[in-house]
């Protein structure tokens, strides 16, 4: 796909993402905790997440009928093609449970490791961040670019809590311990596309977490890159989309932050 037909598909699937936050949004004036499932402990689900991914995958599967699927909750799944859709549909499910407004749609179109569009709709705030490969990344159709803030001391660092800790649950708290000392704050906002959406934006320098899927951070990731930040894994390198942990800034805290990684945190 050239640029041009890139930048075309990631228009239509920010109508489609707005389509799904409406749904979500409508849905969440009457919803009733109750409803709730458990896929895990602290990990939850709903009706609506799987009422927002059936809107998204009938849509997606218009948009391009030849890619494939990896999805959250399991509507669709197809990883085998040349091109792949990965899809959360609600992340940010926790907050939604609980009335707390920081969620959002998140998709993206991947061909093997190498993301080629991302959309981001975050739903209270009516904000859709999207990004294509070669083209700038947006908010609301109008260009973003990450922080210019040179050092942690003048940093916001945000991160998440992985529903397993895999027994490194000391060693994280002691990395963002360092954090605490170092920078402006921590901020834990519950929804990893939204995290990285806001150092795409500048309204934070960096972003950490570990123990996460595909669907977390795909569409994320491209809207950082494009805004002109950096995205690694812990150890620098480029796992980050599949290898369950993530480093996301604005390319200049960037060694800081894998300085910390590597003092406080055993990879």
């Amino acid at each position: 796909m050239d640029k041009l037909e890139l930048e075309r598909v990631t228009r239509e699937v920010a109508v489609l993402a707005r389509h799904a936050g409406a749904f979500i949004r409508e849905e969440g004036k009457s919803f009733n905790r109750e409803k709730v499932e458990q896929k895990g402990f602290n990990d939850l689900v709903s009706y609506v997440d799987k009422g927002a991914e059936k809107i998204i995958v009938e849509g997606l599967a218009e948009l391009l009928p030849q890619a494939g699927f990896i999805t959250e909750e399991g509507t669709r799944s197809d990883d085998k093609q040349e091109l792949t859709w990965i899809v959360d549909p609600l992340d940010g499910t926790t907050n939604f449970v609980h009335g707390i407004p920081t969620y959002a749609v998140s998709i993206a179109l991947a061909r093997g490791n190498e993301v080629l569009s991302g959309v981001v709709y975050e739903i209270n705030l009516d904000e859709c961040f999207a990004a294509s490969l070669g083209s700038e990344a947006t908010c609301n159709d109008q260009p973003i670019r990450v922080s210019t803030a040179a050092d942690l001391g003048n940093s916001l660092v945000a991160t998440g809590f992985p529903y397993d800790a895999g027994g490194k649950t000391d060693q994280y708290l002691d990395l963002l311990a360092h954090f605490l000392k170092k920078t402006h704050g921590l901020r834990r906002l519950g929804s990893a596309a939204v995290d990285l959406c806001y150092v795409a934006c500048g309204r934070v320098e960096g972003y950490l977490e570990y123990n996460l899927q595909s669907y977390d951070v795909a569409a994320g990731t491209l809207i950082v890159k494009q805004a002109g930040g950096q995205v690694t894994d812990f150890r620098g390198g480029e796992n980050y989309l599949f290898g369950g942990q993530i480093l996301a800034s604005n390319g200049k805290v960037h060694q800081d932050l894998l300085d910390a990684i590597t003092t406080y945190f055993e990879l």
